[in-house]
């Protein structure tokens, strides 16, 4: 998971559901609003594609998962699950773009809250997902920092799964050798081929692992964590190559 920009809906598309909101609102009981609800968003033909252009705006890469970032995002997920909250199920803020894994087979209708209902899952769009999990990137798994984090680490299986944990490993040695790559185009005055590494290492699945060894190579402990890879620590700190990078993704890490 990285940190993601919620992107403006068209006023068409906003004012719809706008609309679709006022009508729950109005329905009696809870049960009638749960109801209505459903009724609505099996009929959500009108404001579909408005709410799709958007959530791909902000998906990473090729329109990737905002959960596992790894399969294509094909699916409007409900980050408070509308059978919990009927008021939301229209509510741009409460809109993911999931894969359809992660979406049926592993989030489904859960929602972890903590003690006094604050959610335990991260909204990449609310919050920074690094300030809950850490990843461990020559294992290719995540590690829990927080609560939350960990709820996301069982919610979605990202360890639990070993695609994602063997995708990760893979797109940790292919993110080595984009930033080398960049860095002898850009020595031998190559810069279309430069920007093009560029733009290919951060549309790849996975980009998870690219922002994590960005973030990590400027913690206090980077020699520790890059402990054998001087090499690739040397690259990610390398003034000219982690501007570059991080201004095409508008990260400041």
């Amino acid at each position: 998971m990285i940190r993601l920009r919620r992107a403006v809906l068209s006023s068409d598309t906003t004012e719809r559901l706008r609309d679709y909101t006022d009508d729950i609102r109005q329905q009696a009981t809870e049960k009638e609003r749960k109801d209505r609800a459903k009724e609505l968003w099996a009929n959500r033909r009108q404001v579909r594609p408005g709410l799709l252009a958007g959530l791909v705006e902000m998906a990473p890469g090729h329109e990737r998962c905002m959960y596992c970032g790894d399969s294509q995002g094909t699916d409007i997920d409900h980050f408070e699950p509308k059978s919990l909250a009927p008021l939301r199920t229209f509510d741009w803020l409460n809109h993911l773009l999931a894969c359809s894994f992660c979406n049926s087979n592993q989030k489904r209708n859960l929602f972890p809250t903590a003690a006094d209902g604050t959610p335990l899952l991260v909204d990449p769009t609310a919050e920074d997902p690094l300030d809950h999990l850490r990843l461990v990137l020559p294992l290719g798994m995540y590690r829990g920092l927080t609560d939350q984090g960990r709820a996301c680490i069982e919610v979605f299986g990202l360890n639990a799964r070993a695609v994602l944990v063997k995708g990760r490993m893979d797109a940790y040695s292919t993110a080595k050798d984009s930033i080398e790559l960049w860095r002898i185009a850009m020595d031998k005055g190559q810069r279309d081929k430069a920007i093009r590494i560029v733009q290919v290492a951060w549309n790849r699945p996975l980009i998870d692992v690219l922002v994590a060894m960005f973030h990590q190579s400027g913690h206090p402990a980077a020699d520790a964590l890059f402990a054998g890879e001087e090499e690739t620590l040397d690259l990610l700190r390398d003034s000219e190559l982690r501007t570059t990078f991080l201004h095409y993704r508008g990260l400041s890490y």
